[in-house]
């Protein structure tokens, strides 16, 4: 029997499309809160860059462009300094950046860019993408404000908490293993429903406390250039000397997302449509959301989990997510609706997909058939392993050059390590099991 379509998607795609957009907007959202940048208008240009990216790779590569967390320090600085506008012009500056990036993929091409990322690089780069990302995950179980502390006190609250996440996680477990069908294709949406109608029963018994706030303050319409919403960019030299050069860490990070994606859905995506292609598509979209007033735009391991637990890798489901966060922008209620789901229920399925990233990780490592029994491949993986992890606990490296601010962040140094070890070490790269234990 033919299923019943409306605009071209099946109901399931919908609910497909709605995980995604779920997957995304609590990071999304988190940047603009961070540097004072508006979330609606996040939202919308989150959307607006998913639709420019793929109309660039050709909608071939199913991925979902958020708010870059690289950019936060250099947008805090400039927007505290001379303003949003100001920041809007660094943030197209460093789209711009990425032009040079595409360029040079495109002249020098991708597989020798790609023979600097072996697997032996790769796979301890996505496990330290998944990883990196799992102290949000905690911090949002357990109701602790991620890098501050004096929050980390474990008591009854937060017992509560983790009772709440455990529940979320659980419960989504169970649909991606138990349960068959539509069902099995959005275990992300069951685990929220449960974590949140689990939150609701402990407010009606005064247990837990659930904030509605958001929606009553909320406007129903977000009306383009006020209140916030959308601005015009103004460029300043010192404000695009300070946020370009944040795209040399982002660059790298482009190529260990994409590779993750690649490896999740079991394409080539280095071949096509092309590296150059998806650093272009990336650039474009963050200049278009600095013109608009929003974060750069970036690759989201988040929405990779979400591939990686569906199994569903139909790039169109991503373009119907982004339709979704474009109307969530303009929609002020709709938008608070989704501020209203608690951190311990974020979290439960924070700690899945980030989870499932490092397994991912894992994976590429265990394909590739790496002699793990050889010493050079053991000190690539190391030097990756801990310079990335280390780093990330300490926020990456903070630089200040001539008043100028810079984060770099741990996953770049990371990267550099990896590819400079694997270039220079002695012996031949990419050892993999000799053909006699094959």
């Amino acid at each position: 029997m033919a299923q019943t379509k409306f605009l071209g998607y099946e109901a399931k795609e919908y609910l497909l499309g709605v995980q995604h957009l779920l997957a995304m907007f609590g990071s999304t959202v988190l940047v603009p809160l961070i540097t004072g940048i508006s979330p609606a208008v996040a939202l919308f240009t989150a959307g607006i860059g998913t639709l420019v990216f793929h109309a660039i790779t050709g909608g071939k590569v199913p991925v979902f462009l958020g708010s870059s967390f690289a950019f936060i320090a250099a947008l805090c600085t400039v927007i505290q300094d001379k303003g949003i506008p100001y920041a809007q012009g660094g943030i197209m500056a460093a789209g711009a950046v990425y032009f040079l990036f595409a360029l040079l993929a495109y002249l020098v091409g991708s597989q020798r860019i790609r023979s600097l990322f072996p697997p032996a690089v790769t796979g301890p780069i996505i496990i330290i993408i998944g990883l990196s990302l799992a102290g949000v995950g905690i911090c949002d179980s357990l109701g602790f404000l991620i890098g501050n502390p004096s929050t980390y006190v474990f008591n009854k609250a937060t017992l509560l908490n983790a009772v709440i996440a455990i529940i979320t996680f659980t419960c989504m477990a169970e649909a991606m293993n138990v349960t068959r069908g539509m069902l099995k294709l959005i275990p992300i949406l069951l685990g929220i429903a449960a974590g949140y109608l689990f939150c609701v029963i402990l407010d009606c018994l005064g247990l837990y406390i659930m904030d509605f706030s958001a929606i009553q303050q909320a406007t129903w319409l977000n009306v383009p250039y006020q209140n916030g919403f959308l601005s015009l960019p103004k460029f300043d030299l010192t404000a695009m000397v300070t946020i370009a050069p944040v795209a040399l860490v982002t660059f790298m990070e482009h190529i260990g997302d994409i590779t993750t994606n690649g490896a999740v859905v079991g394409k080539d995506f280095f071949h096509s449509p092309g590296l150059h292609r998806t650093l272009l598509g990336d650039g474009v979209a963050t200049m278009v959301a600095g013109f608009f007033g929003g974060p750069a735009n970036t690759t989201y391991s988040e929405n990779t989990g979400v591939l990686a637990t569906t199994q569903n890798y139909n790039p169109s489901i991503l373009r119907l997510a982004a339709v979704f966060a474009i109307f969530l922008g303009c929609i002020g209620k709709f938008g608070a609706i989704l501020l209203t789901i608690p951190g311990p229920v974020k979290g439960g399925v924070e700690l899945m997909l980030f989870g499932m990233i490092a397994a991912i990780g894992i994976r590429t490592i265990a394909e590739s058939k790496l002699d793990m029994t050889n010493n050079r491949n053991l000190s690539v993986m190391a030097g990756t392993f801990c310079t990335g992890l280390g780093l990330n606990a300490i926020g990456g490296i903070n630089l200040t050059f001539h008043g100028i601010n810079l984060n770099i962040s741990a996953l770049f140094v990371a990267t550099v390590v990896g590819v400079l070890l694997n270039l220079f070490l002695p012996g031949p790269r990419n050892t993999k099991v000799a053909e006699e234990k094959k």
